[in-house]
Formats: structure tokens, C-alpha cells, sequence
């Protein structure tokens, strides 16, 4: 869908175009509780194509997480008295594209082991800038149950982010080399 721009480039916000960082922030809830959503549907995915147990185990640790990320999220909702609402996340939705577009350019085996962790560690930097940000909000806005649920996954997604990095250099980059 093309933009609205206006005769000087700049383009022409929505008719529902947040205009309070509040709602800005809510909408990185909604797109956040898409992503997470939509991860708990393709981890498992990701760790059927797997071949290293290591990675395996350390994807379904992350799905696991996951779903945990979902119900924080869903508190976040709960303390800003709004109904959980997830809307799609174009980043997201991309990243798992280019994740499955991954597995089918790589043959089973450490190579393609190499590759989920590129793909995973490519959707682990959206989630660490996202609840990133959310969570900077959250504290400016005096949002503390909010703050407090987005710095718990936050926390998460980097220590998933640190594992991954170590599994690829220690033994799956090594193997696949």
C-alpha cells in the first residue's frame, strides 16, 4: 500500500495516527503481541529443522519463554485497563519469511543450524530494540507494572541473544565451516 505523501515528501499520518506517546507506545504493545504470537507459531518450526541438540534444546527454551512473553504482555494490556489486541507486525512477519527463506536455501546440517541461529539472533535484535524502547516509554510515562513486565523480557531476550551467540561460535559456526 502506497503512502500519503504530501507535496514535500513528508508523508501524511493515518486518520488513527497516534499523536500521544502513550498510544505510540501502545501500539509497540500491539505489534509486540502479533510478534510474540506469531514466534510461538514458527519456533517450533525452527527447531524441526534444527540438527544440533544444543540449538534445539535452546530453541524450544526460547518457545517456552515465549509464551511467557505473550501473557506479560497481556498484563501490560491489563495494566493500562485495555484488552490485549494484537496487530500485524510488518517486522516481524518479515524476519520469519526471510527465516523460512533461510531454511529452504540450506541443506540439513550444521550449515543450516548456522542459519537458524542468524535468522534467530536477526528476530532477537527486533525484540531487544523493541521492548528496548517500550520500556523507556513505560518509565517516562510512570507506567512502573508496564515497565516492569517489558524490562522482565527484555532481560530474557538479551540472555536468549548472549546463548545463541556463544552456542554459534563455540561448536555450530565451527562445524559448519
Amino acid at each position: 500500500m502506497a503512502k500519503k505523501q504530501t507535496k514535500t515528501g513528508k508523508i501524511a499520518p493515518k486518520a488513527d495516527a497516534a499523536d500521544q506517546l502513550k498510544d505510540f507506545m501502545v501500539d509497540g504493545l500491539k505489534d509486540l503481541y502479533w510478534a510474540e504470537k506469531a514466534l510461538v507459531k514458527n519456533l517450533p518450526k525452527m527447531a524441526k529443522n534444527a540438527t544440533s541438540k544444543k540449538l534445539i534444546d535452546a530453541v524450544n527454551t526460547h518457545l517456552a519463554e515465549t509464551k511467557e512473553h505473550v501473557k506479560r504482555l497481556e498484563g501490560a494490556f491489563k495494566a493500562l485497563k485495555l484488552k490485549p489486541e494484537a496487530v500485524k507486525c510488518d517486522a516481524m512477519d518479515g524476519l520469519l519469511k526471510e527465516a523460512e527463506g533461510i531454511m529452504e536455501e540450506t541443506e540439513p546440517g550444521a550449515v543450516r543450524d548456522a542459519a537458524i541461529i542468524a535468522a534467530s539472533q536477526k528476530v532477537e535484535h527486533y525484540e531487544i530494540a523493541s521492548y528496548g524502547t517500550l520500556a523507556t516509554y513505560a518509565k517516562l510515562l510512570g507506567e512502573k507494572e508496564v515497565l516492569n513486565l517489558l524490562l522482565e523480557t527484555l532481560k530474557e531476550e538479551k540472555n536468549c541473544d548472549k546463548d545463541l551467540t556463544k552456542l554459534a561460535k563455540s561448536e555450530i559456526n565451527i562445524k559448519a565451516k
